[in-house]
C-alpha cells in the first residue's frame, strides 16, 4: 500500500537524525534523493500552484464567489462566466471577469517555489520542461524559458477572435483593461478583431468552448514530445493538480505507466489529494512548503 505523507503528522525538526524524521520529511528526503539521480525534470502544475502566491482558489462556487462577490450575489458560477457564451451574451461581464484576472496575474509575484524548481531543472543534463493547466503566465514571470512551457489550457496573456475568423493568436501585452471590481464589469474599451471587427477574447480553453484556437498549445506540446525522447532518468514533480479537472494528473500517470524507458519517478505535492499510482512519492502539503522541504533535504545530502 502506498504511504501518504501529511503535513499534519507529528513532525520533528529538519535537523533531526534520519531515523527520527516524520513521514512528511522522510518523503521529502526520498524526493531529494531521486532528484539527485535525475537527468531531466518535468514540472507539472495545476491551480493549487498559485495559492502560495496569493492567487484565489476557484475550486467550488464558494471559493469562487469569495473572490468575486458580485458573481456570488448574482449566483453566477465559474463554469457560466468562464464560457464563450458569456462573451457573446454579456461581453462587459465576461471581460470584467477576465480583465480582472489579467490585471491580477500581471501584479502577482511568483512564490519562491518557482525559483527552486527552475534552479533544480537548470542543473540537469537535459534541463526541464513545464506542463501546466494554469493560464496565469506565472512560470514565464518567474524566469522560465517560454520555449520550455506547455500551457495546455491556453494563456490569458494572449487573445483570439471570438468568432475564430482568422486562426490568429495575438499578444495581449498592449491591452490594459479598467475594471469595476465591485460589479465585475469592464469600464474601458474591449479589444476587437482587426480582421472582422468582432470582439476578441482570451486564448483560453473555456467551458463549452468549440472556438478555442489551439495552434500555440499544439506547438508547445510538440516541443515537449521531442524533449521527452532525450532523458533516461526523468523526475516528475506535480503540484496543486486535483481530480476535478484531472488533465495534469492524467498526463503524469500516463507517463508513469507508458514510458518506462524514462525510468520516471513521480513526486506528487497536494494538500488534499496526494495519492497516486504505485511508486508515487506523496507529500500532503502545499506546493511551496513541499518544495522547501525537498530543498532542505537536498542541502543536507
Amino acid at each position: 500500500m502506498q504511504a501518504i505523507y501529511s503535513a499534519s503528522d507529528d513532525e520533528k525538526t529538519i535537523s533531526a537524525p534520519a531515523l527520527n524524521l516524520s513521514p512528511l520529511h522522510a518523503a521529502a528526503k526520498q524526493a531529494a534523493q531521486v532528484l539527485e539521480g535525475a537527468d531531466a525534470l518535468l514540472i507539472t502544475a495545476g491551480a493549487g500552484m498559485g495559492v502560495d502566491s496569493g492567487l484565489p482558489d476557484f475550486r467550488g462556487d464558494h471559493g469562487f464567489w469569495q473572490a468575486y462577490p458580485a458573481l456570488g450575489k448574482a449566483q453566477i458560477a465559474f463554469t457560466d462566466v468562464a464560457s464563450p457564451h458569456t462573451f457573446k451574451n454579456d461581453p462587459a461581464l465576461a471581460w470584467g471577469f477576465y480583465g480582472h484576472r489579467l490585471n491580477l496575474y500581471r501584479a502577482t509575484i511568483p512564490h519562491a517555489g518557482f525559483h527552486l524548481l527552475r534552479e533544480w531543472g537548470e542543473q540537469l543534463e537535459h534541463g526541464y520542461q513545464v506542463y501546466t493547466s494554469n493560464v496565469d503566465g506565472q512560470f514565464q514571470k518567474a524566469g522560465f524559458d517560454s520555449q520550455r512551457i506547455v500551457e495546455c489550457h491556453g494563456s490569458i496573456h494572449h487573445l483570439q477572435c471570438l468568432n475564430a475568423c482568422n486562426g490568429k493568436i495575438e499578444s495581449a501585452d498592449w491591452f490594459e483593461p479598467q475594471i469595476d471590481a465591485d460589479a465585475c464589469r469592464i469600464l474601458s474599451q474591449m479589444p476587437t478583431c482587426p480582421d472582422c471587427g468582432a470582439l476578441m477574447r482570451p486564448n483560453i480553453l473555456m467551458f463549452g468552448d468549440w472556438e478555442w484556437q489551439q495552434d500555440r498549445c499544439i506547438e508547445q506540446q510538440q516541443h515537449m514530445n521531442q524533449w521527452l525522447n532525450r532523458p533516461k532518468r526523468l523526475v516528475i514533480i506535480e503540484m496543486g493538480a486535483g481530480t476535478a479537472i484531472a488533465t495534469i494528473r492524467r498526463l503524469n500517470e500516463r507517463i508513469m505507466t507508458q514510458q518506462q524507458q524514462l525510468n520516471p519517478n513521480l513526486i506528487r505535492i497536494n494538500p488534499t489529494e496526494p495519492d497516486g499510482p504505485a511508486g508515487t512519492i506523496s507529500l500532503q502539503t502545499g506546493a511551496l512548503n513541499g518544495l522547501q522541504l525537498i530543498q532542505s533535504m537536498r542541502q543536507r545530502e
